[in-house]
């Protein structure tokens, strides 16, 4: 039982998350021809030169930047390449830069977070225990001092990280850190060196371009007509292998894209902006064509239609999904349902299994009739230090394999185009009040409700609005007046409308004279358990 006096944390209300704001689909380009392939590589070669410029050129910049210098960076890129390519690699260069300096600032709070935990921990005695929730002090006197020497590590690289964010210093790798690494030991990544090589150089190429709505099918870098013809406005310097009208270049293959390929053809056909994207898969020498286009106009479901119908309440967990159907008025209905999903091996692996458990879950919502998935709103952006948790590098390991983002990204992709909404609630105490009134209630003697049922019912409950304590049985007649008082049921008002049950002994009913009137009769005199001691000597002194 956790301790009663402590104070519970603000439970934020719960809310329908926002469904994906773009579109992205892809088709492979099949039928290329050696000349096509040709082309596709000196104008990704030549494009990935201008966008490596240009992006030191920003980093250069650093907090000086403005729009004439920004100005300045695109003629130079026009010059030896088109306006309408500078525009699309400038674009791409300030959204990296500023995913960078997202990404510096959050390194910054994190290192300030685990500065503060050792400090405070450091401050202790060794062998002190924690309390209300806060860590104790270092168990031995030997992690005391390595723990003062990780400070001082930990203290210098803030300082520095912070000296390059007030200067406006970022570090940005274009080709993935990824594969950077990959090339100090290859052995390791089951590369060789030309393997490796082509697959820096090929990431580091550039053949993206932005869409322009009110142009010729939204696109007029890389236009894709509705029958799936491509051609592309070649660079100036590249401009002697056009095979086509005005410097463009026309492939020899043809996209359909299967998966929303009418929704495609019906934005190109009213010229609306297309972004599009060639890439290579180095591997398997495949190339690629994505599109995307941004969506608006979206239609917002109030929450009170999602919850008329009742909602699914999920549980997220490091290897599965627990899922519970509950109705509109908080009860849990049929039998829960678990959805796996393996998360080891590579990214393409754990992607699919994402996907395919997904899937099965919005499967079982749509023929259940529900419109709405509760799901909880959880980020543990600042919970997987080992500064925060010590030695608990199992419970790191459980917090770091639940796949927070991944899947909130993909569960908001897939209900929008199932027409279900998704309802986000606080995680807080989630888990540990639907194991305490909700396991034991579910379970049956062949069918034991594991925990992480219980706290998908309290995940529901929290999305409908209503309490997760649940209402219990009124105590007999002989107990109470009337049968009409719940023994566990909070008041509206009260505070502990959502808290752990009083564990300390002491009266169950309205009849223990606390707001009686002065004339009440004395409840001692009526035989019952809950006599109070002195009484008791006193009719045995009788």
């Amino acid at each position: 039982m956790a301790d009663q006096h402590r104070p519970l944390r603000q439970i934020a209300r719960p809310f329908v998350a926002d469904g994906p704001t773009g579109v992205s689909i892809r088709d492979r380009l099949k039928g290329l021809t050696g000349e096509d392939e040709k082309v596709l590589r000196l104008v990704g070669e030549h494009m990935g030169c201008l966008a490596s410029r240009d992006l030191s050129r920003r980093c250069r910049d650093g907090l000086e930047h403005s729009t004439d210098t920004w100005a300045a960076r695109k003629r130079d890129l026009t010059a030896q390449s088109s306006s309408r390519w500078a525009g699309s690699v400038t674009s791409h260069t300030h959204d990296q830069w500023g995913l960078s300096r997202r990404a510096q600032h959050q390194h910054l709070v994190s290192l300030g977070a685990g500065i503060r935990t050792i400090r405070h921990r450091l401050s202790l005695p060794v062998g002190e225990k924690g309390s209300r929730g806060k860590p104790g002090g270092y168990r031995s006197q030997h992690e005391w001092f390595q723990k003062t020497r990780r400070l001082a590590i930990l203290e210098g690289r803030y300082e520095q990280v912070r000296a390059e964010r007030d200067v406006g210093k970022v570090c940005v790798v274009r080709g993935s850190r990824r594969l950077l690494k990959q090339r100090h030991n290859l052995a390791a990544a089951g590369r060789t060196p030309q393997r490796w090589r082509s697959e820096w150089e090929t990431s580091r190429w550039f053949l993206t371009a932005d869409g322009e709505s009110g142009k010729r099918f939204g696109n007029e870098t890389i236009r894709v007509t509705p029958e799936g013809e491509i051609s592309i406005k070649l660079p100036a310097p590249l401009a002697v292998l056009a095979n086509g009208k005005h410097g463009r270049y026309v492939l020899t293959a043809k996209v359909t894209f299967p998966h929303r390929g009418e929704e495609w053809r019906d934005r190109t056909e009213t010229n609306g902006a297309v972004a599009y994207r060639i890439h290579l898969n180095a591997p398997s020498g495949r190339w690629y064509l994505d599109a995307s286009w941004t969506r608006r106009d979206l239609p917002i479901v109030p929450l009170s239609t999602l919850r008329a119908g009742g909602v699914t309440g999920v549980d997220t967990n490091a290897d599965h999904l627990a899922a519970w159907l509950l109705d509109e008025y908080g009860n849990p209905v049929g039998a829960p349902r678990r959805f796996d999903y393996d998360l080891s091996g590579t990214a393409s692996h754990r992607d699919a299994q994402l996907r395919h458990a997904l899937t099965r879950l919005l499967h079982w919502a749509r023929n259940v009739g529900v419109k709405a998935i509760a799901i909880e709103d959880l980020d543990f952006t600042d919970s997987k230090t080992r500064e925060k948790h010590g030695r608990k590098k199992k419970f790191r390991q459980l917090i770091s394999g639940i796949p927070t983002g991944k899947l909130r990204a993909r569960l908001l992709s897939m209900c929008a185009e199932a027409g279900i909404g998704v309802i986000a609630v606080d995680p807080a105490y989630t888990s540990k009040w639907g194991a305490e009134h909700w396991q034991k209630p579910l379970s049956t003697p062949r069918r034991p409700a594991a925990r992480h049922y219980a706290a998908a019912v309290a995940i529901g409950r929290r999305s409908l609005g209503h309490r997760i304590r649940r209402r219990t049985a009124p105590p007999p007649h002989h107990q109470s007046d009337g049968a009409g008082h719940r023994t566990v049921q909070a008041r509206p008002s009260g505070r502990g409308s959502e808290e752990h049950r009083p564990h300390l002994p002491g009266p169950r009913t309205r009849s223990d004279g606390t707001e009686c009137a002065a004339n009440a009769v004395d409840q001692n005199t009526q035989d019952r358990s809950g006599r109070s001691a002195e009484h008791v000597q006193l009719m045995l002194s009788l």
